[in-house]
């Protein structure tokens, strides 16, 4: 793994790890690199033609939490010039749109610790034996929260009876039986995720297709604590029946 590495030493370095017999190869690239956007694309660009598989990570963060990192550490932003901490992460957002779009798999690292980082990257490249076709991660949060940014689906469960109106599930997440026994069994519920199973079913032979191998699944309800982990559990659990390996993730559990 190289960091911040110039994208235009992405193609000799991988031609250079081919001749060593080194088959993987990661490089961090940002904004400290000049030029970044248009490198970058060439360069993805010229490792394809060259019959390799690049796959673009995008790493990101909500405003606050990149503005509380940079704080911490007393560092200025490298596109902030004269102006302020939030200027800078304006301006690399920006130049940042157009490889994100193209990026094979987002990962918001606001609500991430370190471990869950490694796990979260673990599971989309550690190959043991036979790659999987598609890796998915079923995420729960709370409309109240934001969305997610990086959802490639985003399902509401909003319509189902909130167990916090009821005395002895509120204090109780999703995770708990009693919970999950209560929003599984409302009306209209295993309706609801059989359904959205179907179209599942009929996704990810296209995701496969197109070559797509992460799809994150993201489920919300108010607070993200109750029925949002309870039907986010669910999914993952038969997700993972079917062969497709699936991590659930609670973003805003504990929040409130």
């Amino acid at each position: 793994m190289v960091d911040n590495l110039p994208p235009a030493l992405l193609t000799p370095m991988v031609e250079l790890g081919a001749r060593g017999d080194l088959r993987r190869f990661a490089a961090v690239v940002d904004v400290r690199s000049r030029a970044f956007s248009s490198d970058l694309e060439e360069a993805i660009r010229l490792l394809a033609d060259a019959g390799h598989r690049p796959r673009v990570v995008y790493v990101h963060a909500r405003d606050d939490v990149l503005i509380r990192r940079y704080e911490s550490v007393r560092r200025e932003h490298p596109l902030q010039g004269s102006g302020r901490l939030i200027d800078g992460i304006e301006a690399e957002r920006e130049l940042l749109t157009g490889i994100a779009g193209e990026s094979d798999l987002w990962v918001d690292t606001s609500d991430l610790n370190v471990h869950q980082l490694r796990d979260t990257l673990e599971a989309a490249f550690v190959e043991d034996g036979a790659p999987p076709e598609v890796v998915a991660t079923v995420l729960s949060f709370g409309f109240k929260y934001g969305l997610p940014l990086d959802a490639d689906l985003v399902v509401d469960a909003r319509f189902l009876p909130n167990p916090h109106w009821v005395p002895e599930l509120r204090s109780r997440t999703g995770q708990d039986t009693a919970v999950r026994d209560y929003v599984l069994g409302q009306d209209h519920a295993a309706e609801f995720i059989d359904g959205y199973m179907r179209v599942l079913d009929l996704l990810l032979p296209g995701y496969r297709r197109e070559g797509k191998r992460y799809l994150t699944l993201a489920v919300g309800c108010t607070g993200g604590k109750h029925r949002s982990v309870a039907i986010a559990e669910e999914f993952a659990r038969r997700l993972n029946a079917l062969g497709v390996p699936t991590t659930p993730r609670h973003r805003d559990l504990g929040r409130e």
